[in-house]
């Protein structure tokens, strides 16, 4: 493929992917913001002690969208190449959309049985256990539409739909920042009408990919098919570092949670969550890069141009530092006007922790950066195992440890220290993962990073 042609679809793809993820990225955001406002620092620590569940619906979803829609452009490259005892990409689908209600139906169970159970397992004490209870409630009975919503903007997109995509994510984040409002202030209706608000936003994102159905511009369609336990983990596989990524981030949370109440109880949680949900943000700009060249990898790959698919993974990491490079310029020179907007009740511990914590925590963009990209690289060329090591090392094998010893000889900075120190390490071996695939398949002609 030539060269101006890739930059063109990189350009294309990536930017779109990068404003959709941002924007979706500002549902928790946005609940950060408006809680603050309303709730002050005990809905701040409640919010912060529910986030993991979120982010492990989220990642289920992300799971099954981006395993089965990374399945679904390769069987349709290798089609259009002229495979014609492939896979149907249509089978992939539909084993997708049994599996998604499988989940989504397990979630609401959980949703309805053991909120209250949860909530406790979290951390949560009689001060903020209400609000927390109430927040994983609605989290989890709304679960079937961030599931299908996660599920269907991955098979959108794979389906040459970017731009739609897109418009849904956006859709439904500017919606969720508008009830979040409406909920919280006029309507005083306190965290649950924080949640709700968060619960419509998936549920909006849906009716606008609804036209890609309506406008029958879709080229996947239903069909009957047998059920497949071995393409069910297929999709798991390709799919599971990507729940390992936004799962992780909630076991992350916890255990920062866990240690940061014992150093500096719901004040230094509230703190942490201000951080943590702007690390969202940044993370989600990530994603929009690594999911905006997920479906021109693994196209270029059922075509067998591997070629194509190096050069587009360079623009990928190039593009990522220099935004990583703006993101840190903007941590450090506004960590006080950042920590100021979250902090309604003009805490002064709540602001020294929090102004601290970006200016330490956030000097691990690159490092995130690149392994989120590499990740998804690896999913995109059906290389599950390399994609699973590094999405756990960053995600759970490292880090943990890492906090629980740094913050033992460092106390806050040593949690703060912990995340950049693990990204950093991963960031290595994931590169020399790079170099021993492109080693055994032969790409070492002018391909290299």
């Amino acid at each position: 493929m030539e060269k101006k042609a890739l930059l063109k679809a990189f350009i294309r793809y990536v930017t779109l992917n990068v404003c959709g993820m941002t924007g979706l990225s500002c549902y928790i955001l946005a609940d950060t913001f408006f809680v603050s406002r309303g709730l002050g620092a005990n809905g701040l620590a409640a919010l912060n002690l529910a986030i993991p569940v979120y982010s492990f619906v989220h990642g289920c979803g992300l799971m099954l969208g981006m395993g089965g829609a990374t399945k679904y452009a390769v069987c349709r490259a290798q089609k259009e190449f002229g495979d014609k005892k492939g896979l149907d990409a249509d089978v992939v689908y539909v084993h997708t959309l049994y599996t998604t209600a499988a989940f989504a139906a397990v979630f609401m169970l959980m949703g309805i049985f053991f909120s209250g159970r949860l909530a406790a397992f979290l951390g949560a004490d009689a001060e903020i256990f209400d609000m927390t209870r109430t927040y994983l409630r609605v989290i989890l009975l709304f679960a079937p539409a961030f599931l299908a919503n996660d599920s269907l903007l991955c098979f959108v997109r794979n389906d040459g739909a970017p731009r739609l995509a897109m418009a849904a994510m956006l859709t439904g984040s500017l919606s969720n920042i508008v009830l979040d409002y409406i909920f919280i202030f006029p309507l005083r209706m306190g965290i649950f009408g924080a949640v709700l608000a968060t619960g419509f936003a998936p549920v909006i994102s849906l009716g606008v990919l609804s036209r890609h159905w309506i406008t029958k511009q879709n080229q996947f369609r239903w069909e009957r098919v047998k059920p497949s336990g071995r393409l069910v983990g297929t999709v798991f596989s390709l799919g599971l570092p990507s729940l390992i990524t936004e799962a992780a981030s909630g076991i992350v949370m916890i255990v920062f949670n866990t240690i940061i109440l014992g150093l500096q109880g719901n004040i230094g949680v509230a703190a942490y969550g201000v951080v943590a949900n702007l690390s969202l943000v940044v993370v989600s700009i990530y994603n929009g890069i690594a999911q905006g060249i997920q479906p021109i990898i693994s196209r270029l790959y059922g075509y067998g141009d591997r070629r194509s698919a190096a050069r587009i993974l360079r623009y990928a990491v190039r593009f990522m530092l220099a935004v990583s490079g703006c993101i840190y310029l903007l941590f450090w020179a506004a960590a006080p006007q950042i920590a100021g907007v979250f902090n309604s009740e003009r805490n002064r511990q709540l602001q020294q922790i929090a102004e601290t914590g970006l200016k330490i925590y956030f000097t691990a963009v690159p490092f995130a950066g690149f392994n989120i990209i590499l990740s998804t690289y690896f999913i995109s060329t059906e290389k599950a195992l390399p994609a699973q090591a590094v999405s756990l090392s960053r995600g759970l094998i490292l880090i943990v440890p890492m906090a629980f010893l740094l913050s033992a000889l460092f106390q806050m900075a040593g949690i703060w220290l912990s995340y950049p120190l693990t990204e950093g390490a991963v960031a290595l071996a994931g590169a020399a993962f790079y170099k021993m695939d492109r080693y055994k398949n032969n790409r070492a002609d002018g391909d290299g990073m």
